[in-house]
């Protein structure tokens, strides 16, 4: 029962549900995430962790980066919740949208999204700009 409320109250969030679906494809940075919603580094990271405390993502770090993915071995009930998710989200327009700006996002050098994100920049700017290719030696997210 209590992956059953764990589950629940993790799709509960239309930011969760989002966040999740981003995740379908492959890993993604948390950076990458704050760019797509447009919410703070704080409340993604919250976000984030329920989803990981419910099953639904795992997640790893490196240095201070943390990525996050769908489990390699998701419970019997995350699995189902996470396939009923792909299934019937898989036309909303929302997650059509999202697939979209994270293309853009992807072609952005993670250290300099970040760089973007922290000075209030705009993200959709930097895509395809010189900017997408810069190789960063600063850690952060």
């Amino acid at each position: 029962m209590n992956d059953l409320i764990r589950i629940s109250n993790a799709l509960a969030d239309l930011s969760r549900v989002r966040l999740l679906a981003m995740c379908f494809d492959g890993e993604r940075c948390v950076c990458q995430l704050v760019a797509l919603l447009g919410l703070s580094n704080a409340s993604v990271s919250k976000h984030l962790s329920l989803l990981r405390d419910a099953g639904l993502l795992s997640s790893r770090k490196q240095g201070r980066w943390v990525h996050y993915r769908l489990p390699a071995e998701p419970s019997a009930p995350a699995a189902e919740a996470i396939g009923w998710i792909r299934r019937h989200g898989a036309e909303d327009s929302v997650f059509a949208s999202d697939r979209e700006q994270m293309k853009q996002i992807l072609t952005i050098d993670p250290g300099a999204l970040c760089r973007v994100l922290r000075a209030g920049g705009d993200v959709f700017a930097m895509c395809g700009s010189e900017n997408s290719i810069e190789q960063s030696t600063k850690e952060c997210c």
